[in-house]
């Protein structure tokens, strides 16, 4: 089997979110021991296997998502990542592509330029389920973990997250957070990880950004995750309705490997958009 590394929600080798993907060969999925040891070998932060399903099924491919140290529920950059690979296959038929998630669901996804090489740079669209917010009372510890204490905090319902507002892009970029007491609370609160969120400064405005975040997993063997596709999900419902706008918003996740992400809302849908490029292929020996 082939293997790629693939940058996701960027056009620059050695930015944005690397992925491992694996196109499995049509059959029974592999032993899950074996899906984990290879997603910890690659030891990125997120490896999609995605292994075909046959004419007439409800999707044209499953999907899995696997951490250094978990399986994961929903994964927005490794999905990416495999579509931008799937393209470069010439696998992609021209319309979308779908794909079946055991707890996202039905995932879609469509590609510009789609024949082969020649359209490996456009953008790709990722349709997920959105993740609307709903304010809590700020946890016990969190301002100690975090080094500085939020303004609000809020729940995201099923996709796990606690989304924490800063007040300012300066305050988030200098975030030096404790991440074992990260790792404790997500795993006293039963949290998939923290989403920290400021509105674009100055800065913003000049580069096309509308609101900037990071993410901290220490819990899921993720200390921090450089382009967070999921987590886009629960910002831009939170970002549409406090900046007024719904279909237009771009978010800058400031990482040491920074990238963008598209997003617009469609109903209880957000639409997820970026490019991504490949850096490595390998064969499995294994």
């Amino acid at each position: 089997m082939r293997i790629q590394v693939v940058d996701a929600f960027t056009s620059r080798p050695f930015t944005g979110n690397p992925a491992g993907v694996c196109l499995l060969p049509a059959g029974p999925w592999p032993d899950d021991a074996w899906l984990g040891q290879l997603a910890a070998e690659l030891n990125h932060p997120e490896t999609a296997f995605a292994l075909p399903l046959p004419a007439g099924a409800e999707a044209d491919w499953e999907i899995r998502w696997f951490t250094p140290l978990v399986e994961a529920n929903l994964c927005g950059h490794a999905t990416l990542a495999t579509v931008h690979t799937l393209r470069r296959a010439g696998l992609l038929t021209g319309g979308p592509v779908r794909f079946l998630s055991r707890s996202g669901g039905l995932l879609t996804a469509w590609a510009e330029g789609d024949e082969g090489n020649e359209g490996e740079d456009g953008e790709i669209t990722l349709d997920f389920p959105s993740a609307p917010t709903s304010e809590v009372p700020i946890p016990a510890g969190l301002a100690d973990a975090l080094g500085v204490r939020p303004e609000a905090t809020f729940g995201t319902g099923a996709l796990g997250d606690l989304l924490a507002v800063l007040p300012d892009e300066a305050a988030v970029r200098a975030l030096r957070p404790d991440l074992a007491a990260i790792a404790a609370l997500s795993l006293r609160e039963e949290w998939r990880g923290v989403i920290v969120t400021p509105p674009a400064g100055a800065a913003g405005a000049e580069s096309g950004y509308d609101f900037v975040s990071r993410f901290f997993a220490p819990a899921r063997g993720i200390p921090e995750d450089p382009v967070t596709g999921s987590a886009h999900t629960a910002l831009a419902p939170y970002w549409a309705a406090r900046l007024g706008c719904l279909d237009a918003l771009t978010g800058l996740q400031a990482s040491g490997r920074p990238g963008r992400v598209k997003v617009a809302l469609q109903g209880d849908r957000v639409l997820l958009t970026g490019r991504a490029v490949t850096v490595l292929e390998a064969t499995l020996r294994v």
